[in-house]
């Protein structure tokens, strides 16, 4: 039997009496944030004294650094600030989830907030109207560290059967990615698709459309929302890039991207100057597309197994082997939109955004300007 968590094993119906009880005109926020790793996530829940109607209802909080690896005991005291509502699919009623930017003591941006940075870029180019979808890939494992339903002493069946399989022999925890796409549903999240993937035990959602800095917001709320979901059936969720070495799939976060040029008619010559500009930038942009500086990538990015090789840039048409695909729709009518391939799962999604805006976008008005 696959290894599950003491707490999934609490008597639910006790649970759902007090969660059932009226609140009155109370309403819970909890605030929720990326910690000093820049992969984890916290959260704290507040009672304010009536429903909030928008982000600006919402108050500044604080937190202790010392204990989320964003400061000194000395110093811990950090700013919440609300940045980004949603609905709380786990307590219902009219109680929010809130996700935060995260200052330090003298109100500058920590470390790990990245969505700082990532606004001012959003903000430079939101006349090209730039649009984003995420593909965000994760592996399920129990509490043994895992794949959940594996085999305990080996393994499944080679690849295969897996990617939007059917059935129990094909399917590992599909009730987890059902109940997932329902909570970011109900909540707000603008999830648009979901799907098992090529490793048992693996699968994807996709958010999107997103525009500007809403990419980050929404997916960072969608993973929260993930992490929830599993807690509450007992396993663990993991965005490790290649979680079981061998001949299996790892896990990358594929991104879409376009802008109002490239989905007009024409729009194929604006996707292929982007790529241009992309091709330039291949290190700069492998270092910021996992936390690690591109040491988680390497293990993922072989050249194998859907993967374009981490040393090398390539593009093409329909290939899931290159570090751009152009969908064969968007070649054959002449414009729409370009895949990267190459963040990984556990990138930081306004890392990535930022630095394709800034290396498409932000590079065209250098160069306009040059000229």
């Amino acid at each position: 039997m696959a290894s599950v968590s003491v707490s999934s094993r609490l008597n639910k119906a006790i649970h759902q009496h007090y969660m059932s009880l009226p609140q009155g005109d109370l309403c819970q926020v909890t605030y929720i944030w990326i910690d000093g790793s820049g992969e984890g996530l916290r959260n704290k829940t507040r009672t304010l004294d009536r429903e909030p109607q928008g982000i600006e209802d919402i108050p500044e909080w604080n937190f202790d650094g010392s204990s989320t690896y964003q400061a000194e005991g000395s110093n811990s005291d950090m700013y919440l600030v609300p940045v980004a509502m949603f609905r709380d699919p786990f307590t219902l009623e009219s109680n929010k989830l809130v996700l935060c930017e995260v200052l330090k003591y003298n109100r500058l941006p920590a470390e790990s907030n990245l969505r700082s940075g990532c606004k001012k870029v959003m903000e430079e180019v939101k006349h090209y109207i730039p649009w984003f979808g995420m593909e965000q890939e994760y592996t399920l494992l129990g509490m043994d560290g895992r794949p959940y339903g594996w085999p305990q002493n080996g393994f499944p069946g080679p690849q295969g059967p897996y990617y939007c399989g059917v059935g129990a022999d094909n399917a590992y925890g599909r009730d987890i990615m059902e109940c997932h796409y329902k909570a970011c549903l109900y909540s707000g999240v603008k999830i648009c698709g979901t799907n098992a993937e090529v490793m048992p035990s693996q699968f994807e959602f996709q958010v999107g459309l997103c525009e500007g800095i809403e990419m980050g917001d929404h997916l960072w709320m969608a993973r929260f929302l993930l992490h929830r979901v599993c807690e509450d059936f007992g396993v663990v969720a993991t965005l490790d890039p290649k979680p079981m070495k061998g001949n299996w799939n790892g896990a990358g976060c594929h991104t879409n991207v376009s802008t109002k040029e490239m989905r007009e008619e024409g729009g194929l010559q604006h996707i292929e100057q982007a790529i241009e500009k992309l091709s330039k930038r291949h290190a700069q942009h492998i270092c910021v597309y996992d936390p690690h500086g591109g040491q988680d990538n390497i293990r993922r990015l072989t050249g194998l197994h859907e993967t374009s090789s981490i040393h090398d840039f390539c593009f093409g048409v329909a290939n899931r082997g290159a570090s751009i695909r152009i969908p064969r729709q968007v070649a054959q009518e002449g414009k729409g939109y370009f895949e990267d391939r190459r963040p990984s799962a556990n990138c930081d999604p306004y890392a990535v955004t930022c630095a394709i805006a800034s290396t498409c976008l932000l590079g065209m008005e250098e160069e306009e300007e040059s000229t």
